[in-house]
């Protein structure tokens, strides 16, 4: 069986290698993790990710800013986008949203949630 492809796009280092950790524990996904969003396209298109995580707040280009480029891509707007964020602002969580983001979940995070949310996200891509 051929491994679905995760992108896991948040500046914390510790974070980002204890999710490819637990994600990849299972042997169904294959993990690429980058601590920012201006590479995010280069990622879509030669790691191709079946679903992106990404981390709403960073300092370089926010999530939303993030949503908004792949929005614009003929490639990445069809990726499957879960939100992982520290906050839950009601705005923020609106706009993710209205850009088309399948899933907000707040940290701290439960695998067993976020692999459930997972599955259902690849389930419709």
């Amino acid at each position: 069986m051929e491994k679905r492809k995760i992108l896991i796009i948040d500046d914390e280092s510790d974070f980002r290698t204890m999710l490819k950790l637990n994600l990849e524990e299972n042997g169904e996904f294959e993990i690429l993790g980058i601590s920012d969003g201006r590479e995010v396209l280069d990622k879509v298109y030669t790691f191709r990710p079946d679903l992106i995580l990404l981390d709403l707040i960073m300092p370089m280009i926010g999530g939303l800013d993030v949503c908004e480029i792949l929005n614009g891509d003929s490639q990445g707007k069809n990726i499957p986008i879960i939100i992982l964020s520290a906050l839950d602002k009601k705005g923020d969580k609106l706009k993710a949203y209205k850009m088309g983001v399948v899933d907000y979940i707040e940290k701290p995070i439960d695998p067993e949630i976020l692999f459930i949310k997972i599955r259902k996200a690849l389930k419709y891509k």
